[in-house]
Parts: C-alpha cells; sequence; structure tokens
C-alpha cells in the first residue's frame, strides 16, 4: 500500500501544478469527481419554455382589397384587386418573458378592366392583439409591379421583431389585414395673427379731445 500511494503523489503534485490550484475553481479533488475534470465547466444558458405561437388570422374585411377609377364598385371601374396569399409566423422567448414574433406574408395584385401595368403600393398591417385589444400594430406599403403584358404581380414581406409583453404571452392573437394607415402627421400650429397698429390721431381728433 505505501509504494501505491507514493507513486500516486507525484502525479496528483503534477495535476495541481498543471491547473494552478485557483481557488475559485473549486477544491481540485471535488471537481474531478463532480465534473469529470479539474475545472469547473462553464455555465450553460438556462433552457426557456416553448413559447406560445397562434397561427396568423385575418382581419374582418382585410382579406382583399380593391382599387376603383370610380365612384362606384361596379366591374368595369375595378383598376386592381389585391388579394393576400400564404401567411406564416415564428415565435421565439426572451429571458425576460417576453415573445418575439417574426410574420411573413404573400399576396398578389390581379388588374382589373379599368388597371394598367405598373408599379402598385400595397397598404398591409400586423397586429398583435389580447382580449379583442391591440397591443401592438405595425403598418406597411409594400411596393410590387405587374409588368407590361402580365395580367398580375407578386408581393412579399417578412416583419420582424414584433414584441408580445409577457404578461400577455400566453393568450394573444396575430393578426393580419390589407389597409389601415400609418402614423397620422401632425397637425401644424395655427398661426397667430400679428396685431394691427392703431392709426395716429388726426389733428381735428386731437383737437376735439382737448
Amino acid at each position: 500500500m505505501r509504494v501505491r500511494l507514493t507513486a500516486c503523489v507525484p502525479a496528483l503534485l503534477l495535476a495541481l501544478a498543471a491547473t494552478g490550484a485557483r481557488a475559485e475553481d473549486g477544491n481540485f479533488l471535488s471537481n474531478i469527481f463532480k465534473y469529470g475534470g479539474p475545472t469547473v465547466p462553464p455555465s450553460q444558458p438556462k433552457e426557456l419554455e416553448a413559447p406560445y405561437c397562434p397561427p396568423v388570422g385575418v382581419s374582418e374585411g382585410g382579406a382583399a382589397l380593391q382599387t376603383l377609377a370610380g365612384r362606384t364598385a361596379d366591374k368595369p371601374n375595378i383598376r386592381t384587386q389585391i388579394t393576400l396569399g400564404r401567411l406564416a409566423r415564428e415565435c421565439t422567448r426572451r429571458e425576460d418573458g417576453s415573445i418575439t414574433v417574426k410574420v411573413g406574408v404573400e399576396g398578389r395584385v390581379l388588374l382589373g378592366p379599368a388597371g394598367a401595368p405598373g408599379r402598385f403600393d400595397v397598404p398591409l398591417t400586423i397586429a398583435i392583439k389580447s382580449d379583442e385589444k391591440v397591443v401592438t400594430s405595425r403598418f406597411r406599403r409594400i411596393a410590387t409591379t405587374v409588368a407590361p403584358g402580365e395580367a398580375q404581380g407578386f408581393f412579399s414581406v417578412i416583419e420582424e421583431d414584433i414584441t408580445v409583453p409577457a404578461a400577455m404571452t400566453r393568450d394573444y392573437e396575430i393578426e393580419v389585414g390589407l389597409g389601415g394607415s400609418g402614423p397620422k402627421a401632425a397637425k401644424p400650429a395655427p398661426r397667430r395673427k400679428a396685431p394691427v397698429a392703431a392709426a395716429p390721431a388726426s389733428p381735428e381728433q386731437t383737437g376735439a379731445s382737448q
């Protein structure tokens, strides 16, 4: 037994010298038994719970949009018919408990009897709702082109980093729709009219006042 113990001591001393025996790494022997090596392995990131990620819905009346050449929606007056196509989403949980949502939208612009090839702007609104109330929304105008000789054009957009607050991550909705409007510009403050200077009194008025 003494021979075996003596033979192990130099190997143990060499291992201690190689690791530097730093106090912050804990006890050398306990690290070997606990972690399988002389040093403490780096801490692993906390595994987050899989996020709730509802399918993308379409707002009421937001699946299609027409532009007209006249006041009535008669077929001869239709310039374009815009419709939504495939919808997709991806949700990621953050360490603070909130969720970030990425939404993908595809659609097409179809020329009507009064339409002509060219460039078109497609208005699109993406919203996060909770308890039927809008938590946050994004408005985009997506440029698409119908080439000469073609009857339709296609568009796609990916909107990222839409945040769902931590308190609403178990019950929320993702909703898209054609139409809507961007933030309204603030109205300029009305200008104040400069005061009109009083006309100097005439000699007759001055004499009358005396």
